[in-house]
C-alpha cells in the first residue's frame, strides 16, 4: 500500500509539472498571436496588390513571350516547404510533410527548423525570416526558372482559416498565368508592359514567400496555443483522476492501520 502511494505521489507531480510547461508555452503563444496575424494580414494585402498589378501585366499581349509566363511540358518542379521552427504544435508539421509526400519529385527548398531538420539545405527561420532574405531566394529563383532549370515554382504553407483551423496547401506562383481583360485597362505602364512586367515578378515572388511565410508563422502559434490548452486540460484531469486514487490509497492505509491498532489491543 505504501509503495501505491508513494508511485501516485511522484506520477502526481510529474503531471503537475508537465501542466506548468504547457501553461507556460501556451502563454508564450499566446503572447504572438496579435502580432503575428498583425504580420499575416499586412502580407496578405501586399500580396494582392502585387497580384492586381501582374493581373494587368500578364493581360496585356506582349507580355505573353515573358520567360515567366512560359508553359513547359517538364515536370520539374521547385517546392518551398514551409514548417515550424518548433515542435508541440498539435499535427501542424505532420500536416506539412504529409501534404509534401504528394510530390515525390520536387526539390524542396525549405523554410522552418522542422522542415530544414527533415530535408536538410540552409537553416532559415520562419521568426526570423525578413524581405531582404526572401528577395535573395526570390532572386535566385526567378533567375533559374528564366534560364529553364525547372518548370513550376510553388510554395507549400499552411493556411490560415480560424483559431480553430489550419490547412496546409501548394500555392502556384511561377509560371504566371495569363490576366483577364485582354489588355484593356486604363492603366499606362512606362516604358511598356514587359519591361514592367520584368522587373515586378521578383518582387512579386518575394511578396508570395513572404505572405506564405507569416501566415504559416500565425498558424504555428495558433496551433501551439490551441495544443497547450487542450494538453494543460488533459494533464489537470489526470491530477484530479490521480489525487482521487491517491486520497482512496491514503484512506485505505489509515484504516488498515487502524485495525491493526485495533486487533493488536484486541489480543
Amino acid at each position: 500500500m505504501g509503495a501505491d502511494i508513494k508511485s501516485l505521489r511522484t506520477r502526481i507531480k510529474s503531471v503537475n509539472s508537465t501542466l506548468h510547461l504547457t501553461k507556460a508555452m501556451g502563454l508564450v503563444a499566446s503572447s504572438k498571436i496579435r502580432r503575428a496575424t498583425e504580420a499575416m494580414l499586412h502580407g496578405r494585402d501586399y500580396a494582392a496588390a502585387l497580384g492586381q498589378v501582374l493581373g494587368l501585366l500578364t493581360a496585356d499581349p506582349s507580355c505573353a513571350r515573358s520567360p515567366y509566363m512560359a508553359q513547359r511540358e517538364g515536370g520539374r518542379t521547385r517546392l518551398i516547404v514551409i514548417a515550424g521552427d518548433r515542435g508541440l504544435a498539435g499535427g501542424y508539421n505532420a500536416n506539412v510533410f504529409r501534404l509534401t509526400r504528394e510530390y515525390p519529385d520536387a526539390e524542396v527548398l525549405p523554410i522552418g527548423k522542422r522542415a530544414c531538420d527533415r530535408f536538410g539545405g540552409e537553416t532559415r527561420l520562419c521568426e526570423d525570416m525578413d524581405s531582404l532574405s526572401a528577395a535573395a531566394l526570390s532572386a535566385e529563383l526567378c533567375r533559374d526558372f528564366a534560364d529553364g532549370k525547372y518548370d513550376r515554382l510553388g510554395i507549400l504553407y499552411t493556411r490560415y482559416v480560424s483559431m480553430m483551423s489550419q490547412q496546409p496547401e501548394v500555392r502556384w506562383v511561377l509560371p504566371l498565368t495569363r490576366g483577364e481583360g485582354g489588355g484593356n485597362h486604363t492603366v499606362l505602364f512606362e516604358p511598356d508592359e514587359m519591361t514592367i512586367l520584368q522587373t515586378v515578378v521578383p518582387e512579386y515572388v518575394t511578396g508570395e514567400i513572404m505572405s506564405a511565410v507569416r501566415e504559416s508563422f500565425a498558424s504555428e502559434v495558433v496551433a501551439r496555443r490551441m495544443a497547450m490548452d487542450s494538453a494543460g486540460k488533459n494533464a489537470q484531469q489526470m491530477i484530479d483522476d490521480l489525487q482521487l486514487q491517491y486520497n482512496r490509497a491514503r484512506q485505505g492505509s489509515i484504516t488498515q492501520e487502524i485495525t491493526e491498532i485495533v486487533a493488536g489491543a484486541g489480543a
